[in-house]
């Protein structure tokens, strides 16, 4: 029987690519650096702490580097690596990210609203700064931002206060680099599958929720585009309505 067009293999799409995915030990991280691994493209998966689910490079075209995106000192480490090893990056993934238990604002510890903003604030601004000498035009930064960025919920001031600022920054950021030809775009994920769950709602139907493997998908397929493809933002929900 001859193989049908349909059922021979597709070549992978980002050889000779690389990208930079923080945050990627688990969740939507270890998926969109999967995907990007599946299509050819280097990849510098960076984590502050390996998971247990962790899984391990499918080829050699992924390299595990620590970093803290909190400390300046550790980025500046995770991207002296990166561009000691290749001269540019094409894809800057910032993922990292983490949520809180559920507190009002009136009850809310100082320590947990720092770590939140640090993470996923300041963490996004670090590693872009860091990322920004090694890309040039037809580079794509995606930030990871969930609809908590236009959306408030009750109890997760920390989380919800990181996205809207982070959604701030990626808009600025995407004007100062229009000129550049650089791509900035925004990632707004609703409920998906992963172990942030377990920081504020461990009893929310998982069943019910996007996996990680389907944002990355459309992550990938957005980086695949031509690089004067005008998509700035990628908005996606389960189709299963509200949890």
């Amino acid at each position: 029987m001859k193989a049908t067009p349909d059922k021979l293999p597709r070549p992978a799409r980002l050889v000779g690519k690389s990208a930079v995915v923080t945050g990627a030990s688990r969740g939507i991280g270890l998926a969109i650096a999967d995907a990007l691994e599946n299509e050819g493209c280097f990849v510098f998966a960076a984590f502050r702490t390996i998971s247990g689910k962790s899984r391990p490079p499918k080829t050699d075209h992924r390299k595990l580097l620590p970093c803290d995106v909190r400390r300046e000192r550790s980025v500046a480490r995770l991207f002296a690596e990166v561009k000691r090893r290749l001269p540019r990056l094409d894809f800057l993934i910032n993922n990292a990210g983490i949520a809180h238990p559920l507190h009002h604002i009136e009850n809310m510890p100082f320590d947990i609203w720092r770590d939140v903003l640090d993470t996923n604030l300041t963490g996004m601004f670090l590693c872009t700064r860091a990322a920004l000498p090694m890309m040039g035009r037809g580079g794509v930064i995606v930030n990871n931002l969930s609809v908590a960025a236009r959306a408030v919920f009750p109890g997760e001031s920390a989380y919800c206060a990181s996205k809207y600022g982070a959604l701030g920054l990626t808009e600025t950021l995407r004007e100062e680099l229009r000129s550049r030809g650089i791509r900035v775009l925004s990632l707004l994920p609703g409920p998906t599958a992963t172990g942030i769950w377990d920081q504020f709602m461990p009893e929310a139907p998982r069943n019910k929720m996007m996996s990680p493997d389907t944002v990355a998908r459309v992550v990938v397929e957005t980086l695949c585009l031509p690089e004067n493809s005008s998509v700035e933002e990628i908005r996606m929900g389960p189709t299963e309505g509200n949890l």
